[in-house]
């Protein structure tokens, strides 16, 4: 795994694409603060730039760094979460601005798993996370379902958890708006 880690931050110091697991299912991920290489995102996907990405963190105190503030509710939503968590947040700061929504929030998940967190610490930067598939297809749930045309267009592969097959589901998404309004886009 640390040999890994090493090559993946190496890859995103220098505006890569890499592929790699985490928290939920197999992740296309790059800089979220580097524009150019969430544009190769978009373009690996075949996905509309229109659409906002999530990036993943490694822990809470980043979430600040990424939105100008975080509501309180949020926080309590992240200490009962019993499953991977994906919160919109309003006044997104500190990314690209091809990672974020036309209204200007952000999808941030505090990732707990052991390979996506170490990284998001030793990158110490957020990192994007999108689904391993070109826009439309099924969302592959482990590494073996992920298409060649995806592992030929990313920059680096990781070796870690390629043998495993669990099917690990999506986080659910909770965007929270101004005014304390919460809205479930998937429980």
């Amino acid at each position: 795994m640390e040999d890994d880690i090493k090559k993946a931050c190496e890859v995103l110091q220098n505006g890569g694409v890499i592929l790699y697991p985490t928290d939920t299912i197999w992740g296309i991920g790059c800089d979220a603060t580097n524009a150019e290489a969430v544009k190769r995102v978009f373009e690996i996907k075949k996905r509309a730039d229109s659409k906002a990405l999530i990036v993943l963190v490694d822990k809470p105190t980043k979430v600040e760094f990424y939105v100008r503030e975080v509501p309180d509710i949020a926080w309590e939503l992240l200490d009962v979460a019993d499953k991977p968590l994906t919160i919109v947040y309003p006044d997104a700061r500190n990314l690209a601005e091809n990672v974020t929504a036309q209204d200007g929030s952000v999808g941030i998940r505090i990732t707990k798993e052991a390979f996506s967190q170490k990284l998001c610490e030793r990158f110490r930067k957020a990192i994007v996370s999108t689904s391993a598939n070109i826009s439309g297809a099924p969302s592959p749930a482990c590494f073996a379902e992920i298409s060649d045309e995806i592992k030929a267009a990313v920059d680096y592969i990781v070796e870690y958890r390629q043998d495993d097959e669990s099917r690990p589901q999506p986080s659910s998404v909770i965007q929270l708006g101004k005014g304390g309004l919460i809205k479930i886009l998937r429980p």
